[in-house]
Parts: C-alpha cells; structure tokens; sequence
C-alpha cells in the first residue's frame, strides 16, 4: 500500500487536513482520514467502488 497515489478533492482547499483521501489500486480502492493517515484504511473493491460512484452521480443519496 505504500505505492500508492493518494490524492483529496480538490475542494478541501489547500491547507486543508480535515477530509478523506483515496487511492485507486489495481483490484481495489483505498480510503483514509487526512487526520490519522496511519490509523487504518478502509478496502473497496473496484466493482463495489464503481456502484457507489454511479448511486452517487445518480442523486441516490440526495435528501
């Protein structure tokens, strides 16, 4: 895990250590806190991710 390209949206503003990063691997993504990089990273796999980002652009999660 330590090849990875870690990266935070670009709206956390540039100080910013207050938000999540991920990573993309070859069979899963990767998600951590900014706050606590070495307190654990949560595993997802890439078809797992893929839904989650489609239910998200669909507005699933809207309120």
């Amino acid at each position: 895990m330590n090849n990875l390209n870690w990266r935070k949206s670009s709206r956390s503003g540039s100080g910013a250590n207050n938000c999540v990063e991920l990573a993309i691997g070859e069979a899963a993504t990767y998600i951590r806190d900014t706050k606590d990089r070495d307190g654990g990273t949560l595993r997802v796999h890439q078809r797992a991710w893929a839904g989650f980002l489609g239910s998200v652009k669909a507005g699933r999660f809207d309120r």
